[in-house]
């Protein structure tokens, strides 16, 4: 089970050997473009012949500092994190993450209708997100992108939590920089959704029968 890792606000020394994309700008050069980059869900997968359930909710709950933030983080030594300098999220990942699972499910079609908390739907099962990591470890480069999920489905009738899971994914990538950090946490992204989705199915169903 993964446990949630503690933020420190306070930044690494920058070293000589900094990340590319956190290098300092020489003077009387033209400072570079900042980056960027979208996080990103690339599964696919074949469409239920039935929904388990006529209804379910997505929610995010309060999450780990660094998937609050659309600074992207990395580390290089257990729980210091810093930010590349030049390159951010195009939305802070509590907020997307939500989403990108919704359409996940709605492919699947794990529900008849699939909404984030505060859409106006009505459902009785309620599936809650944990962001618990979200960074490059470069603790050896060029690292690895490391993303764990906590999952929790409630059923909003009884008022109790019927399953509970911890999913987590690291995922070697190609380069020691912000591109390469971006596309491995998008991989490592998948692959919680593709551990979470048969999870979230048979639980879902149990659940329901039981009921």
């Amino acid at each position: 089970m993964t446990t949630r890792r503690h933020f420190t606000a306070a930044l690494l020394p920058l070293l000589p050997a900094c990340l590319p994309s956190c290098v300092s700008v020489d003077i009387g050069q033209d400072a570079p473009a900042h980056t960027y980059l979208g996080l990103h869900d690339d599964g696919r997968g074949e469409r239920r012949a039935q929904p388990l359930v006529p209804a379910l909710l997505v929610q995010a709950l309060p999450a780990d500092a660094l998937a609050e933030t659309a600074s992207i983080a990395y580390s290089r030594q257990p729980h210091q994190y810093a930010f590349y300098q030049l390159a951010s999220w195009t939305e802070r990942p509590v907020r997307l993450v939500p989403r990108l699972l919704q359409r996940r499910l709605e492919a699947r079609g794990v529900a008849q209708a699939v909404g984030v908390l505060g859409d106006p739907l009505r459902a009785d099962w309620l599936l809650t997100l944990s962001l618990d990591a979200l960074y490059h470890d470069v603790s050896d480069s060029p690292g690895r992108a490391r993303l764990a999920i906590g999952a929790e489905l409630v059923d909003r009738r009884q008022r109790k939590r019927v399953a509970r899971r911890s999913f987590d994914a690291a995922v070697v990538v190609a380069r020691a920089d912000s591109t390469a950090a971006a596309q491995g946490l998008s991989a490592a992204l998948t692959q919680v959704f593709d551990a979470l989705l048969p999870w979230l199915e048979t639980s879902l169903q149990q659940a329901a029968t039981s009921s």
